[in-house]
């Protein structure tokens, strides 16, 4: 008999006390990660860490003869409850990984979504970000270093763990696609807005405030105020075009600044968004509130609420209390 037979026949007696029957595991439902780097080894490790009671020889047993160190996959992978070591090796052996969900939430730029995004699958930031802001790569998908921050809409996606940065990028423009149905499209038509349009107001918007409520006046503050032909005058776009940190008032001085995102200085939207926007911000500009409000100021309590005016001469009031209340809260 050849010696590697005898070999297997030595290991499977050895094993008398295992059975390969048993479950691995009789726990309820778990996951592991398994890494470039990880060695048969590891991944039975990563089970014993998850279950102690895992009925680990048999499986490190098949694994071994099956040669997976040789044929490792990386992923997510689900251990049942119940599972029998020949079907754990059977679906690390062939890669049969499961879906993790992906928790995208808007972001004020690309480092932040890099990181949020690779904070949840194996993926690198850094290869998120160099992409983000590659002209060539951007093109490639029908984007610009202008119009990125509408390339990706905020939700929660299914995808695999393991998934490239090209995949997922690819994946995200087609759930934009898919996300821009004839409705919202139809929608965005009846404003006058294309579908870029209606990102670059609601980035404005969910930059103004933090009150999801007050997401859909504002919104129909600035559509007013594109159908008069007014100056949108969103210091948001002031503070965007500045770049760096954002300052703790906006002064007259700012207002002066030369770009096409001051829209004090230049009629209309900027050139495009000024961050990732939630799905709330764009419902908020779809269905905007019909209104006759032109004007919006921050209140004195500092409560992140507005007061609104369809005069200026009332605008001005409001904002005197406000300018008054960041002078004795001596902010400068």
């Amino acid at each position: 008999m050849a010696k590697k037979g005898l070999l297997i026949i030595a290991a499977v007696l050895s094993l008398t006390a295992c059975s390969f029957n048993k479950p691995v595991s009789e726990c309820p439902d778990y996951r592991i990660f398994i890494y470039p780097t990880d060695t048969r080894e590891t991944v039975i490790q990563s089970i014993l860490e998850a279950d102690p009671q895992a009925n680990a020889k048999p499986l490190n047993f098949m694994l071994e003869h099956r040669d997976y160190d040789e044929h490792i996959h990386t992923g997510c992978y689900t251990i049942k409850s119940g599972a029998t070591p020949k079907q754990v090796s059977d679906m690390l052996l062939s890669g049969n990984q499961t879906p993790v969900r992906l928790t995208i939430n808007s972001t004020r730029t690309i480092g932040q979504m890099s990181r949020a995004i690779a904070n949840q699958v194996m993926v690198d930031s850094a290869a998120i970000a160099s992409r983000l802001s590659n002209p060539k790569f951007l093109d490639s998908l029908g984007y610009t270093p202008t119009n990125v921050f509408c390339m990706i809409i905020p939700n929660t996606y299914e995808v695999y763990w393991n998934t490239s940065a090209d995949a997922l990028l690819s994946r995200l423009v087609k759930e934009r696609n898919r996300y821009w149905t004839d409705e919202r499209k139809a929608k965005a038509k009846s404003i006058g807005l294309t579908e870029d349009e209606v990102i670059i107001l609601a980035s404005i918007i969910e930059e103004e405030t933090a009150k999801v409520d007050e997401f859909p006046i504002i919104a129909g503050v600035y559509i007013n105020r594109l159908k008069k032909k007014l100056p949108l005058q969103a210091c948001p776009t002031v503070i965007f075009a500045m770049g760096g940190e954002r300052p703790k008032r906006v002064l007259k001085k700012h207002l002066e600044y030369d770009s096409p995102y001051n829209t004090y200085k230049n009629p209309g939207l900027p050139p495009g968004p000024i961050r990732f926007v939630s799905t709330q911000a764009i419902n908020a500009v779809l269905n905007y509130t019909k209104h006759n409000y032109l004007y919006f100021s921050a209140k004195e309590d500092f409560s992140g609420s507005h007061y609104f005016s369809t005069t200026l001469s009332q605008h001005n009031a409001y904002a005197a209390r406000y300018q008054r209340a960041l002078d004795k809260a001596g902010i400068y």
